[in-house]
């Protein structure tokens, strides 16, 4: 080593570490741009959390109350993209961010400096989006998947809409770049990849998956642009272009998206089970390859969005089966957390309750997207909001739940103390029993025949309406408990977390909970982390 780099090494080893805002806007520490990460998310999901009360308030009873027909569409369209760009994938990424790297034993992501940017980001593309609100015209109406032609009638804010999303898939790229070349370049010695837990597999594929589908919403949203601007028709019917098109190619990112957002929850749900049933993962690498399935399927569904648009009955056919064809490695996933569960030493902490609450109601929107695939029953379905209620079952107690459940359980890894637990249970079961008030309703709307995306609705719908309304409410408020106990384990009130936060009382550690040695469990082994990888 020359003596010019050992001086730039002795220099940076004894430089002193940032203090106060600079130790954020510098960061490079996985640990604090993860903390970031969470942070944004939170503050996200509370303002995404805004807009649906909005929409649910307006939706109490018939007649227009408070807002006008374009501002509860905008709101509609505005709720969705800051719940899954800004809500959803900034937690999965700051959980990969704080993680991974302890997982696989690195000592920090392969790319920290990216990482600082890949984060930096994102609050100057939200204030971008949200800002759209105060621009003339407004911001868009025209739901999350931005269709024209009603997109391009957004006005002035049309372009500011298109560079936001433009700059979350640059974010999202160059953290999927990170966590692969972290993951690939950086195991321990003797971890091969077979030997990963569930939770780093799942972020691999979910990588992979952002890299193939970013770039394609770019194009779709480029040609958008483009059309608009430059006088092309890609998707205007008079110039010969084709609205349907547009779909297509929306939709072959949208629905590996959904995949981007529900398969780091697995890879969450597949660490704490096994900690609190005090069994190592049932079927570890059958785990694997059901999420590597369920990634490669996801690529050839993407038509079952749209059966009403007039598809050949061969497209409508495969899409149909090859959709189905998904529930087979979910529930191969199903199964095995059941296998795990089976005849272990259980205890109910807030993250298993978490964790036990995907794994039922998960499952409820899964057979509700059974019934969506089949094509003639999805032309009844279709843009109902018995579809609302499908991908909310899906969405809400499957990544939002996986989310919580894991900063409950490793809150106390991060803070070094414990959460309020009996606040945190609490919690728990506002928000269980609100969410199945909100959204168990819909699919009862939905099919009686009530459509999507209106402010205004035909009387019969009324009572389940403002069932749904109320149960929104109760949950938006609960949110607020679980912001408290958050915050309060942060500032140190809890006791202090000992080494093995999850003890077992019944006297069988288990600290790594993925992958295990082989073993019956017929006498519960004592079992600890240095001799899981021997």
């Amino acid at each position: 080593m020359t003596s010019a780099v050992m001086d730039a090494h002795h220099s940076e080893a004894h430089h002193e570490p940032a203090k106060g805002i600079k130790r954020w806007l510098y960061a490079t520490n996985h640990k604090d741009i993860g903390t970031m990460y969470l942070v944004l998310s939170l503050v996200m999901f509370l303002t995404g959390g805004v807009m649906a009360l909005i929409i649910r308030s307006e939706l109490f009873q018939p007649g227009l109350q408070f807002i006008a027909p374009n501002v509860f569409n905008q709101m509609t369209t505005m709720h969705a993209l800051v719940m899954v760009f800004g809500a959803v994938m900034p937690a999965f990424v700051g959980l990969a961010n704080w993680m991974i790297p302890l997982m696989i034993g690195a000592p920090d992501m392969a790319l920290p400096r990216m990482n600082n940017w890949s984060f930096w980001i994102l609050p100057f593309a939200f204030l971008m989006l949200v800002s759209t609100f105060f621009m003339p015209g407004g911001a868009p109406a025209s739901g999350w998947t931005m269709y024209p032609p009603l997109v391009l009638q957004t006005g002035d804010a049309f372009p500011f809409l298109i560079f936001s999303v433009h700059l979350l898939g640059i974010s999202s790229i160059m953290g999927a770049i990170n966590i692969i070349v972290t993951i690939v370049n950086m195991r321990a010695p003797d971890m091969s990849l077979l030997k990963m837990p569930m939770f780093v597999w799942t972020w691999l594929i979910t990588a992979y998956l952002l890299l193939a589908v970013m770039p394609v919403l770019a194009g779709a949203v480029t040609m958008l642009l483009t059309d608009q601007f430059f006088g092309t028709s890609f998707f205007l019917a008079a110039g010969g272009g084709d609205p349907v098109m547009y779909q297509h190619i929306f939709w072959f990112f949208g629905h590996p998206e959904v995949y981007i957002l529900i398969l780091p929850a697995f890879g969450v749900v597949s660490e704490i089970i096994p900690t609190f049933a005090r069994k190592p993962l049932f079927g570890h690498d059958s785990m694997v390859y059901a999420a590597s399935s369920i990634a490669f399927l996801s690529f050839i569904v993407w038509a079952h969005h749209m059966f009403t648009v007039g598809m050949p009955l061969t497209g409508q056919l495969f899409f149909m089966f090859s959709t189905m064809l998904i529930a087979v490695p979910t529930g191969v996933k199903i199964f095995n957390w059941v296998a795990t569960m089976w005849r272990g030493a259980m205890t109910f902490e807030t993250p298993m309750l978490f964790s036990l609450a995907i794994l039922f109601l998960f499952t409820i929107g899964g057979f509700s997207g059974l019934m969506l695939a089949i094509v003639p029953a999805d032309i009844q379905y279709h843009d109902s909001y018995f579809v609302v209620a499908h991908f909310h079952y899906v969405l809400v107690p499957g990544s939002v739940f996986a989310i919580m459940a894991a900063v409950y359980y490793w809150l106390p890894k991060w803070t070094g103390h414990m959460y309020n637990e009996k606040l945190g249970k609490v919690h728990f079961w506002l928000s269980t029993v609100f969410i199945n008030v909100t959204f168990f309703p819909m699919h009862f709307l939905g099919l009686a025949g009530m459509p999507r995306r209106i402010p205004d609705y035909s009387t019969q719908f009324t009572d389940f309406n403002a069932i749904a309304s109320v149960g929104a409410v109760g949950y938006g408020l609960s949110q607020l408990l679980f912001v408290y106990v958050v915050v309060q384990c942060v500032r140190g009130k809890g006791e202090k977390a000992s080494s093995e936060v999850w003890d077992n009382p019944k006297g069988l550690e288990w600290t790594v909970p993925s992958p295990a040695p082989y073993h019956t469990f017929e006498v519960p082994p004592k079992i600890s982390s240095s001799s899981t990888f021997s």
